[in-house]
């Protein structure tokens, strides 16, 4: 059985590697947006789900296990994607700053015969950040393609005071949770 991961995010990939030895890359190519009034846990299954039935259908991979992820960062019922520019981003790091937030990341599994979901949780507080710790954070780049515009595995880790759940979650691949999943599957 070939392994698809339809993500393109280099920390998926490199989690991935950990539990699987082979793997082929295809990323999803769909719309973002959340639906008026969706609910954060709907919205990141939703698109979970989307990139595997996007991957599963571009050839119907009947040897295939399609792997994909989502992971969106919730404030107050707000979802926070990934930043369009940097003015997002800035934007999103202040309201982050000093408060607690949730991070949901949501996997399918998806083969001919069956689809497992799986949806981590955690909780990540935020000491209050400066506009000098924010413009030195935003300098480096790392916001650009992350939910919620920072990489906790990176420099924005200096930002976090707690963490509650899955730190794999907020990196964006539950690995563990995977790697049970998979073994279900070979």
């Amino acid at each position: 059985m070939k392994i698809v991961l339809a993500s393109q995010s280099p920390r998926r990939k490199e989690l991935l590697a950990h539990i699987v030895s082979e793997f082929e890359i295809e990323p999803a190519d769909i719309d973002e947006t959340p639906f008026p009034d969706e609910q954060p846990v709907d919205y990141v299954r939703r698109m979970a789900e989307e990139k595997a039935r996007t991957v599963w259908e571009q050839d119907e991979k009947e040897d295939h296990l399609v792997i994909a992820s989502d992971t969106t960062v919730v404030l107050n019922q707000e979802i926070m994607g990934k930043p369009e520019d940097l003015a997002e981003a800035e934007f999103m790091l202040k309201k982050l700053s000093g408060e607690t937030h949730t991070v949901y990341t949501a996997v399918v599994l998806k083969t001919k015969e069956r689809e497992e979901r799986i949806l981590a949780e955690a909780h990540v507080t935020f000491y209050p950040l400066t506009d000098e710790e924010i413009k030195r954070y935003l300098e480096t780049g790392d916001y650009a393609d992350k939910a919620g515009a920072y990489g906790i595995q990176n420099a924005a880790s200096v930002f976090v005071k707690e963490i509650s759940g899955d730190y794999y979650s907020i990196v964006g691949f539950p690995i563990g949770a995977v790697n049970q999943a998979l073994k279900t599957f070979i």
